[in-house]
């Protein structure tokens, strides 16, 4: 059985070429709400990937210790980090890793937070953070108006090649009502080690031809436990939607960045 958190590591290559990183402007935010200079930050990543949010973090002077569960995975985010002095990939979930208590400055976790235990994850992050110390949970969303015309064509295609994935409602290409950031912010609302709780909305957009936009989909976890032959009509009927307008598809996303502070 194929674990859904773990299926990334399948293709570590593409998910690396095909995922979009993150902006210098989100990590100023973080470190702007901690109050805390990059070069003498200590941070503590959850769910690494290929290092796509370590890099962000490390060219900007923050010392990471990232955390990564997959080995195809980690194994790239290493390659990645390499460049960059103050970058540690170990190789564990944040449930096994050995807890280190109030050794960070920062904790942050890009696009992977859903997948850690919700028993454990508040409880490890406060644990891990210095008094005043930062929480940082953050994902890409898609932010389509509501009368877009590819949104509605992708809505129709994804009914018809691939009902019950629609019925989840997946995250890219954004046909999604549940908000992962909301459910993150009433979390840590809902913990009383942290305070000052807040979200922050990065605004952005990428340009897609139909390689690029089918490449995105198939790093996309719910989409790759697609049997393999739904999974090929479903994106022959994506492709085709994508040369009906024009060969080309601007998305617009937003990173949301959900934010805390540890109590005293």
């Amino acid at each position: 059985m194929r674990e859904q958190r773990l299926v990334f590591g399948e293709e570590p290559e593409l998910y690396d070429r095909a995922r979009p990183g993150y902006s210098d402007a989100l990590v100023e935010d973080v470190l702007d709400f901690g109050g805390v200079e990059a070069a003498g930050c200590r941070a503590l990543e959850v769910g690494a990937g290929t290092g796509k949010a370590t890099v962000a973090f490390a060219r900007n002077g923050v010392h990471v210790h990232a955390l990564e569960p997959d080995p195809a995975m980690a194994a790239v985010a290493r390659r990645n980090g390499e460049p960059f002095t103050g970058v540690e990939i170990e190789e564990t979930s944040f449930e096994d890793w050995e807890l280190e208590e109030q050794a960070f400055d920062l904790v942050f976790s890009a696009q992977a937070w859903h997948w850690v235990r919700p028993e454990v994850r508040c409880a490890r992050a406060a644990a891990a953070l210095v008094p005043g110390g930062t929480v940082a949970l953050f994902w890409h969303r898609v932010r389509w108006q509501a009368d877009d015309g590819v949104r509605a064509d992708l809505d129709a295609c994804y009914r018809l090649y691939a009902p019950e994935l629609h019925a989840r409602e997946p995250g890219f290409p954004g046909l999604a009502r549940l908000s992962l950031e909301e459910e993150a912010h009433s979390e840590l609302a809902g913990c009383a080690a942290f305070t000052d709780v807040a979200v922050h909305d990065h605004p952005w957009s990428q340009t897609f031809d139909a390689g690029a936009y089918v490449d995105r989909l198939r790093t996309q976890s719910d989409h790759r436990l697609l049997a393999p032959e739904e999974l090929d009509r479903l994106l022959d009927a994506v492709t085709d939607v994508i040369a009906a307008h024009g060969g080309e598809v601007t998305v617009p996303h937003s990173t949301l960045l959900v934010l805390g502070r540890r109590a005293p």
